[in-house]
C-alpha cells in the first residue's frame, strides 16, 4: 500500500492488485459509515462534498480534513478481504448475440452455449467505474476466462453491448469506439441523468446477467 498526497485534502492510495483495491475501498466505506473518517467540510462525506473513488489498483480520497493523519494510520489497519456483502443484485437481461461470441468460445476452448452458461452463471461485482458515464468494470470471471482486447478496435460499438476484455465484463452505456469482445446486447439503461442515481451500476454493486428468454 502506497499512499500519496494530492493537494491539500486528497490522498491517492496505490495497491498491488485489484483485489486489494476492492478490499480497501470496502474498508474505507465501512469506516466512513461509522464516522471515523474526517472530512474537511465537517460532518458526513456527502454533506462535505468528500469523495472515495476506486480504480483498478488505486483508491482516491478527496476532501479529507487530515490526509497526513490518515496516511500515517493506514499501515496499522487490518483490512479483511473484499466480500460482496448484502447489497442487492442488479439483474441485466442479455441477448447473447454479439459478433465476437464465436471468437470468445474459441478462446475459452468451448461452445457458444457454454459461454452463455458460464457468463450468466457468474456473480459479478462492480470494481470501479470509468471510460464513460455509467460504465462499470465488472469482475468475477476466473483467470482462465480472461480474454484479450480485439487486435483492431471498432470505430463504433452499439449502445447496450455486453463485452469482455482482460478480467472485466462491461456494458457500453452509449455508442462509442471500443476494442472489447462483444458477446451480447441488452436494453437496460446504464446511465440516465433523470434518474437518481443516474448510474445503474456503482462500485460494489453485485450484477448477474440473465439470458433474455429467462430474464424477469
Amino acid at each position: 500500500m502506497r499512499p500519496l498526497p494530492v493537494g491539500e485534502h486528497g490522498l491517492l492510495i496505490e495497491l498491488d492488485s485489484a483485489e486489494k483495491a476492492a478490499a480497501l475501498h470496502a474498508e474505507l466505506l465501512r469506516r466512513d459509515a461509522g464516522g471515523t473518517l474526517r472530512w474537511a467540510g465537517g460532518g458526513s462525506r456527502t454533506a462535505s462534498g468528500g469523495e472515495i473513488v476506486p480504480a483498478a489498483r488505486t483508491v482516491f480520497l478527496d476532501g479529507l480534513a487530515d490526509p497526513r493523519g490518515l496516511r500515517a494510520e493506514l499501515a496499522s489497519w487490518d483490512i479483511p478481504p473484499h466480500a460482496a456483502g448484502d447489497r442487492p443484485t442488479v439483474e441485466i437481461p442479455v441477448r447473447y448475440d454479439g459478433p465476437d461470441l464465436d471468437a470468445v468460445a474459441a478462446l475459452w476452448d468451448t461452445t457458444t452455449d457454454d459461454v452463455v452458461r458460464l457468463h450468466s452463471g457468474t456473480e459479478f461485482h462492480v470494481a470501479f467505474c470509468g471510460f464513460a458515464p455509467g460504465f462499470g468494470y465488472l469482475t468475477g470471471l476466473p483467470e482462465p476466462l480472461h480474454v484479450p482486447r480485439r487486435a483492431t478496435p471498432r470505430t463504433r460499438v452499439p449502445v447496450g453491448s455486453v463485452a469482455l476484455a482482460g478480467p472485466y465484463t462491461g456494458v457500453y452505456p452509449r455508442s462509442s469506439p471500443g476494442g472489447w469482445q462483444l458477446i451480447g446486447t441488452t436494453g437496460t439503461v446504464l446511465w440516465d441523468p433523470c434518474r437518481e442515481p443516474a448510474a445503474l451500476l456503482t462500485p460494489g454493486t453485485r450484477v448477474r446477467f440473465v439470458p433474455l428468454e429467462t430474464a424477469r
